[in-house]
């Protein structure tokens, strides 16, 4: 996949990754579908900005003596996987149009 695509699929991937319960970095990277291939350099920052438009929130607790962050989603950052899903009929119809152009329909 394209990189300047999977850019605007990460956000909607990570929150996705959280939609059943609070998670970590380590397991939101192994929760994310590999095709999105984001590694930890690319989550921590992405972690931040959502924290930051406040569709995550973070609690810090022990973890076999270490300090580990937990995520979660708020309910902007449900609202916000909402409005994705719902994007899917639009995303659809511009892959169809893209594919029948490749098919020389």
């Amino acid at each position: 996949m394209d990189t300047q695509m999977k850019r605007g699929f990460l956000d909607a991937c990570v929150l996705a990754a959280m939609a059943q319960g609070e998670s970590y970095g380590y397991q939101i990277i192994k929760d994310v579908p590999a095709s999105i291939g984001i590694s930890e350099s690319t989550l921590y920052p992405l972690l931040k900005r959502l924290e930051s438009r406040k569709l995550i929130k973070v609690r810090k607790a022990e973890y076999n003596g270490r300090l580990r962050k937990y995520y979660s989603l708020t309910e902007a950052g449900r609202a916000f996987l909402a409005e994705f899903a719902d994007d899917k009929k639009e995303i659809d119809e511009v892959f169809d149009f893209v594919e029948k152009a490749t098919r020389g329909a």
